[in-house]
Order: structure tokens, then sequence, then C-alpha cells
């Protein structure tokens, strides 16, 4: 692999940040860390730009200043990102259905999904033209990355998938038809963007649920993508919570490890978020780092600093431990597409 940041005099490399969710004020505090000063109105450092994972959006009590923060440095050139399932719903949930379809919106507003997306609402009602050039920008986010040596997407890199994709949007980013199809399960664009944002995970038995400290109820588990040959359950499971009773030594079906993307060794650094870690970062494989660290539950917000390298290194992670009052307190009921 050539490594091209070294081509680029006096570029260092990149500091991937993680799901934000709303905690603007510890992205501030993060990106001064990390080096960055405001110079009119944008983060900036003199050989460093930052590509944040998505989930800018939702829970957090400083949604409108994070997506501030990372918007001015994206239209500055000092940043990009990719989308994360949370700007994908918000996307959904106020496009309206096409017409003759049986729901009024793309994403309906039941009360499960009323209660996701409340806060953003919630810190956006007094600016109602902010939140609508908020959504126009949403829909300028590429779904993935792919430059310099690494990968980046929110939650899964499928590379059929993204083929797949590229071959009609070659920008990376969706348009008004694929997020219309998106949101109907049995199209490709439903595949695509789904995998994508959300990863795979597989369903529990009937009546079993995942009840975890932190207010979530699941009757599915995340499941990871760099597991060679899994034999069990417990071998893909990627998720801060333990499944219930047994169920790590369940064999995986011929049927459930088919529908499990698979990321090898050999390939390209990739860097993801979503899958809310927990404790000290760490890295599930030398090529892959996961920088969701649970900044909006009394977690982490995390960064990789990258510069080139081929093997990554716990290192080069950097965080801030996130202060009580900058978040508010998660208690809802979710299943994993959230």
């Amino acid at each position: 692999m050539v490594n091209q940041i070294a081509a680029k005099p006096g570029f260092e490399g990149y500091d991937l940040i993680g799901d934000v969710h709303g905690c603007g004020a510890t992205l501030a505090a993060l990106l001064e860390k990390l080096g960055y000063r405001q110079r009119s109105g944008v983060y900036r450092h003199p050989r460093r730009r930052v590509i944040f994972l998505g989930d800018l959006i939702d829970r957090g009590p400083r949604i409108r200043l994070a997506v501030t923060i990372a918007r001015r440095m994206v239209e500055a050139g000092e940043a990009q990102i990719v989308m994360g399932n949370h700007e994908y719903n918000a996307l959904a949930y106020t496009h309206p259905a096409p017409p003759g379809s049986h729901k009024r919106w793309l994403r309906e507003h039941t009360p499960r999904h009323n209660r996701i997306i409340q806060d953003t609402l919630a810190q956006y009602r007094d600016h109602t033209n902010e939140w609508e050039d908020t959504l126009a920008w949403f829909k300028t986010i590429p779904l993935f990355i792919e430059q310099d040596g690494m990968r980046v997407v929110h939650a899964c890199w499928d590379n059929a998938l993204i083929a797949n994709f590229k071959r009609d949007h070659p920008d990376g980013c969706l348009d008004d038809a694929f997020l219309v199809a998106s949101t109907d399960p049995s199209t490709q664009a439903f595949r695509i963007l789904d995998r994508l944002t959300r990863g795979s995970h597989l369903p529990l038995p009937d009546n079993i649920a995942i009840h975890s400290g932190d207010g979530f109820t699941r009757r599915s588990f995340r499941t990871h993508f760099w597991a060679a040959s899994p034999q069990c359950w417990g071998d893909v499971a990627f998720q801060p919570d333990n499944l219930p009773g047994d169920l790590e030594q369940r064999p995986l079906s011929q049927e459930e490890r088919s529908t499990l993307s698979y990321y090898g060794p050999d390939e390209p650094p990739l860097f993801i978020g979503h899958y809310w870690c927990e404790g000290i970062p760490a890295l599930p494989t030398a090529n892959i780092a996961c920088l969701d660290y649970s900044a909006v539950k009394y977690g982490r917000l995390v960064a990789y600093r990258w510069q080139g390298e081929e093997k990554l290194n716990a290192d080069h992670f950097v965080w801030i431990q996130v202060d009580r009052e900058e978040q508010s307190v998660l208690n809802t009921v979710v299943d994993d597409d959230d």
C-alpha cells in the first residue's frame, strides 16, 4: 500500500472522531486537546484534518453546537464526515412518503421514533430555518470515505454493497430516489443503507431480550464483521451487554453466517463508530478502530490520530471523558436500527 499521507508536504494525517450525539461542548474540548484552534469561527489545525464518523445529533444537550462545529469545519475544508444512522433517520423522518403510500412519512412518527429524535427537534424548535438548512446539508454527506490508504464508514464496510452503491452514486451520497427506496426492506437500497449505517445484527430467540443498565432493551444483538470463520454467536457479538444465558455458545447456522459481512486483515485500515463501546479504547483488530465509546452515556468522546500507518496503534487514541452536565439521561427502549 502506498502511503499517500507522506506525499503531502506538511500534512501529518487525520483525526477521526466518533459519535458525538449532541455533546457539543465536549467536542470543542476534544478539538482543543488535539491542537485545533478557532479562527474565523472554524476549528483549524496547521497540519491535520478531522473526519467525523457520523451521529452528530440526537440525545445530547448541545446538538446545534455539535452540528455547527462539524459543518463549519467541513465547509471550510478542515474536515470531512460520513453519514450516521441518526442523520439518515432525520432525513427519513422529515421526508414525506410518496403518493399512494400507506404512511405519511418515510420514517413513521411512532412513539419510539419520536423519542429518538425529540431532543434534536426540541433544540431546533426555535430555529426552523436552521433545521431545514441542516437537513439539506445532511443530504450532502457521503455514506463512506476511501482515500489516502484508509476507509471510513459509520457501522460496517461491505465491499460488495459499496461497489453496488458506487455504480450509481460515485460521490458516495444518497439522492431522494435512493432515500425513498431505502425505507423499503425489500430493496437493495435498504440493504446498502442498513448495513453501512447500522451494521448487521441477529435476532434473539422468541421471548428473550437484552435489558441493559442504561435503559435499552434489545431483541437482537449487534454483530461485528472481522471474524474469518465464526462458529457461534459469541464469535461475532459486538456490544457492551453479554448475551443472556448460554447464547454465546449457540452455534451459528449457515443462514445466519451468510448474512454477515467480512473485513479481512489484509484490507486497508478502517474506522467505524456506532457500537456503543465502553471502557478504555482498544483495537478489535490491527486494521480496524471503533471510535464510539458512548459519549452521551457518561462515556468518552474518542479520536484516533492516524498518520498513514497500515497497522493501527492503540496509543493513537485520544479522548475526553464526558461530564454529566454535558448530556441528557437516556431512559428509552429502542431496537437496533436506532
